[in-house]
Formats: C-alpha cells, structure tokens, sequence
C-alpha cells in the first residue's frame, strides 16, 4: 500500500521551546491512523505543522509529490489536507449552508460535491438554514467535518472529534470516519481515549515528547494493553 503523506525528521518549535523532535510518520493510501499520547506529547502540533500552521525547522513533509513544508499555510488546503482542529471553529453567526459554501470555495467545488458531503451527513441536510451557532455539539462536529470535506482532501485531518460528544454521536462520527476510508480518504486521527478509535483506526502511533516511539496495528493494540499504559498512562 502506498503511503498517502510521509513526514521525515520534523523539528518544530513554539519560539524557541523545541516540541517535535525528528518526527517521522507515515499515513497509507486510505487508512485511518490513530495519534495517541498524553497532554503535550505534540499530537496537535503535528496536525499543526501539516497544515503549516506552524513552521518546520527542518524536516519534510510530503503529499502526493508535494512537499508541504515550502507552502504557506493557506495553500495547504487546496494541495488536498483538509483540518477540523478541536473546538470545530465554525463561523457561528453564519447558517450550515453559509458554511458549507465557504468549504467548496476552497478548491472551487460545486454542487455535486454538496451533494456528496450532505450525503455522508444526512442530519444537516435539515438543518441548512439553521444558524451554526444554535447546532448541538455534536451536530456542530458534523459541520466542521461536512466543510472539511468539500474540498474533496485525499488527507483529512481530525482533532479530538468526539470530546465531549453523546455516545450516539460519536457512533456517528466514527461510521463516517469509516465511509471516509471507504471513499479513499486517508485519515489523521487524534484521540485522548483509546476505545475511541479501537473500532475505527487501522494502525495507531504512539508520539513522547514530540517523537514517534512505536507504530502498531489495531489488533495489536486489542491484545496488549501493556503499550496503552507505556505511552498514554491510562487502561
């Protein structure tokens, strides 16, 4: 299988404070890969620097033939990464619609992408003129992963999406993470809770201190709880 984004030897820093130390990760064509660790591992700030959001020191990362690394921030998105950070950050003023609209016009997408997010997303389709702000929680996640998604991404990447969700949500969340994968969508998960993503990551990675310690399969993970507890501190 070949890998959909590659990341060599990234350093990252929050001014001079180093927080990724010669990352190394590898996310396949069309799999869902897990990043888990504790509070402060740099999870989040990978999915940062992918996004260019902050800036490599050094290292590469490369998708599809592009290296990431020498685009501004605002390019990333239309080379195909598509990013629902934790919070959501949805333009609450505006209606589902209104936001659905300023996806597409990322990478100049049209009606039948519509189309396809809203059927991934079916509840929205009800709730298009409705205010963004007034949406549920989970309803709100949803939105945040529809406009994601109209930029059709080969790469999504997805923090936290289920925190503080309703478990029917986040049953949700996590069939549309897999119809994702069904449509070739390769996917960066991170997660705090390991049975969060038991039923949905194909391999999970484990990041320390801004480094990848150990890359596993999800079967693996099922059968040795020993390497949750090494790296995330938790059963």
């Amino acid at each position: 299988m070949s890998d959909a984004l590659t990341i060599r030897g990234l350093d990252c820093f929050y001014g001079e404070t180093p927080v990724l130390h010669g990352l190394d990760l590898d996310l396949r064509q069309g799999e869902v890969l897990c990043l888990l660790g504790r509070n402060g591992a740099g999870k989040t700030t990978t999915l940062k620097a992918i996004m260019g959001l902050i800036p490599a020191r050094a290292g590469s990362i490369m998708l599809d033939g592009t290296e990431l690394t020498k685009l501004p921030a605002h390019e990333v998105p239309k080379a195909g990464v598509a990013y629902v950070p934790q919070g959501r950050r949805l333009f609450a003023e505006m209606t589902v619609a209104e936001n659905i609209e300023i996806g597409l016009m990322t990478r100049g997408k049209g009606k039948a992408t519509r189309e396809s997010v809203l059927e991934l997303f079916p509840l929205l389709r009800d709730r298009l003129k409705q205010q963004s702000g007034t949406l549920s929680g989970g309803e709100q996640q949803m939105l945040a992963m529809a406009r994601a998604l109209c930029l059709e991404p080969q790469v999504l990447l997805l923090d936290e999406p289920t925190e503080g969700l309703m478990p029917s949500m986040i049953a949700r969340i996590r069939e549309t993470v897999a119809k994702l994968r069904e449509r070739g969508v390769s996917t960066i998960l991170v997660e705090q809770r390991v049975d969060a993503v038991l039923s949905v990551a194909d391999r999970v990675s484990f990041i320390e201190n801004g480094r990848l310690k150990e890359t596993v399969d999800v079967e693996r993970l099922r059968e040795d709880h020993a390497l949750v507890m090494r790296y995330v501190g938790v059963g």
